[in-house]
């Protein structure tokens, strides 16, 4: 919400500006409503928000003494949802004083997804009016639209700033590992355009989803299932009592460092003595295949549609590893732990590869397979859903 000091400024020193539209009265609502298209369309390319529509100011920025009635709010409000703007324009409406004037003040955000039509005609603006969209420019703004459909962990976290970021760790443990040597010494990029640059935050130094996983102080605060649950069970059954629980928090590097304790400290040796001077020492899971399918279900869920977190349930023959997230894009049931990748968080990914917890795209669950079989361990269960997959492990016996 802009200050009145930005709105005094826009009404009366900004007279040219291709971000304010001025009307007298509620009767140019037709002239309104085009320009309420046109800030949608946001073809000049703002930061937020796009336009601003003043109603009770004339063109020169003098007061049209309108009275601002509720029914005159209620008026332009219902122009939002009225049918003729497609999509829906993103948009709030109030009664603001302004240099003594009485005015009702629209401002209107940037679509996700232009062009946006009023009536059937794409509108935009050009300089201090708005006109008409050429077929040049709607292709413009298609393809803005496509620029804009971003895996979800690109999107900004709307509010976030980068104060909620430890801004220590990108720079001594990720910064390194994800830029050369040589490029990093000669780097004269500020903090913040090194974060963009990685594709951590946007052109208005908004954090996205995969920098508050990353680096945020307090992931669940932005994203609430952003962590994983662990639970020990004494027994075969979920009913049967409760040996250990936890719920791993804090950024990505963290947990999943967290985890492989818990995990390396829940796993039982067994000596096997050969002969005397030999010992065979038999872990009832191997630790390299906990670690890959672990981490799989951290990067491959979904962080968007549901807030439930990753989950292992140690039972006493067997663990399930559960990720809230179905197969994604070109992975199905058949070709799934065939070396096929796709990627629901393609940025996450990137991440856990520069810090170290993924070597190779595509061999996670080959090489928790090798590792099974090589310790002895039953060959993995997986259970496909719509909304998850389910990993269970047989204990070697």
């Amino acid at each position: 919400m802009l200050s009145d000091k930005e709105l005094q400024d826009l009404i009366i020193v900004d007279l040219e500006s291709d971000r304010v539209e001025r009307k007298a009265s509620i009767h140019e609502k037709d002239k309104i409503s085009q320009a309420i298209c046109a800030f949608a369309n946001n073809l000049p390319d703002h930061c937020l928000p796009s336009g601003v529509v003043f109603v009770g100011v004339h063109d020169d920025g003098t007061c049209a003494n309108l009275s601002i009635t509720d029914e005159l709010l209620r008026t332009l409000s219902d122009i939002r949802s009225d049918g003729n703007i497609l999509p829906f324009p993103i948009m709030t409406v109030q009664k603001r004083i302004l240099n003594g004037c009485e005015v009702a003040v629209i401002e209107v955000l940037p679509s996700d997804n232009p062009p946006v039509r009023y009536k059937g005609r794409t509108w935009i603006r050009v300089g201090p009016r708005h006109a008409q969209a050429t077929m040049e420019e709607e292709r413009i703004l298609s393809e803005k639209r496509r620029a804009g459909s971003l895996p979800f962990d690109q999107h900004p976290v709307i509010r976030a700033t980068m104060e909620e970021l430890d801004l220590d760790f990108f720079r001594r443990s990720y910064l390194p590992s994800a830029v050369a040597p040589d490029i990093l010494t000669d780097n004269r990029r500020s903090l913040e355009q090194q974060f963009a640059s990685l594709r951590f935050i946007t052109s208005d130094g908004i954090p996205n989803v995969a920098s508050i996983i990353v680096f945020g102080k307090d992931p669940l605060r932005w994203i609430p299932g952003a962590y994983i649950q662990f639970l020990r069970i004494d027994g075969k059954e979920i009913t049967d009592p409760i040996r250990h629980q936890r719920e791993i928090t804090g950024h990505l590097y963290d947990q999943l460092h967290q985890l492989d304790e818990i995990m390396s400290a829940n796993i039982s040796i067994a000596g096997d003595v050969r002969n005397r001077s030999t010992e065979i020492r038999q872990p009832d899971y191997p630790i390299v295949a906990l670690q890959q399918i672990s981490r799989n279900a951290v990067l491959h869920r979904t962080y968007e549609s549901t807030n439930a977190p990753a989950r292992i349930y140690w039972f006493s023959d067997r663990i399930e590893i559960y990720n809230p997230g179905g197969l994604y894009g070109n992975v199905n049931q058949q070709n799934f732990g065939q070396g096929m990748t796709d990627y629901r968080n393609p940025l996450l990914a990137e991440a856990m590869k520069v810090l170290g917890f993924v070597q190779r795209f595509g061999m996670g669950i080959p090489l928790a397979r090798k590792e099974l079989q090589k310790n002895g361990n039953p060959e993995p269960e997986f259970r496909f859903e719509p909304t998850g997959v389910l990993v269970t492990l047989k204990r070697c016996q």
